[in-house]
């Protein structure tokens, strides 16, 4: 990749980097102080560099996540606040050993997951480029194969803030591959090998090294 310098307009300061950099890179190179909203090592979660960014040239505004967009010359960026959920959900996974009721458990815990419009919003924002509305849609009809579509959902909420249903898909995508986890049947060599873990038959020494 050849080395180029760059000026880029981050949350309204224009700063001299180089292409080579990525935005979250180009942030703590110019030595901008680090919130909440900007980078894992700040708020402690992926996703939370998610930025808003316009290309030189171009009028459409799009999402990302700055540790893994390079910079590139005339971009403008803002990084983006953390945003609560409008609404929050309470559930328990008590009572998660079967499949019965599934789809009145889901309307209950989210009964908003109905409502979607088809607009589309939550695939345009998500910086992972899953297809979350499908996600929504199936998981409203009780159809746990939603969960696989949030596999790498990194909770940056951009989805949720899209939504003009107010759904959060991110949380309604957690629920579900959670629900999934418990309903479904675990490979026997696994519940094997836990079992004889929580015996004390295969001690686990955590000062043991990875090779």
């Amino acid at each position: 990749m050849t080395d180029l310098s760059a000026r880029v307009t981050i949350n309204g300061h224009s700063i001299e980097t180089s292409t080579s950099r990525s935005l979250l890179e180009a942030v703590i190179d110019s030595g901008q102080p680090l919130t909440d909203g900007v980078g894992c090592m700040g708020q402690g979660v992926c996703g939370s560099c998610r930025v808003l960014l316009r290309r030189k040239d171009s009028r459409e505004v799009t999402t990302a996540l700055a540790c893994e967009t390079a910079v590139e010359d005339g971009m403008q960026v803002s990084f983006l606040d953390h945003l609560p959920m409008n609404r929050h959900h309470t559930y328990t996974t008590n009572d998660w050993d079967d499949t019965w009721n599934l789809l009145d458990r889901i309307n209950s815990a989210f009964p908003e997951a109905s409502h979607c419009r088809h607009c589309g919003g939550c695939d345009r924002a998500c910086p992972k480029h899953l297809e979350v509305q499908k996600g929504v849609n199936l998981a409203a009809s009780g159809d746990l194969s939603a969960a696989k579509v949030f596999d790498e959902c990194i909770m940056c909420n951009l989805c949720t803030i899209a939504c003009p249903e107010h759904i959060s898909p991110n949380h309604l995508g957690l629920y579900i591959r959670r629900m999934t986890a418990s309903v479904m049947l675990r490979p026997s060599d696994l519940l094997l090998r836990l079992r004889q873990i929580d015996l004390g038959v295969m001690p686990v020494d955590p000062n043991v090294e990875l090779t």
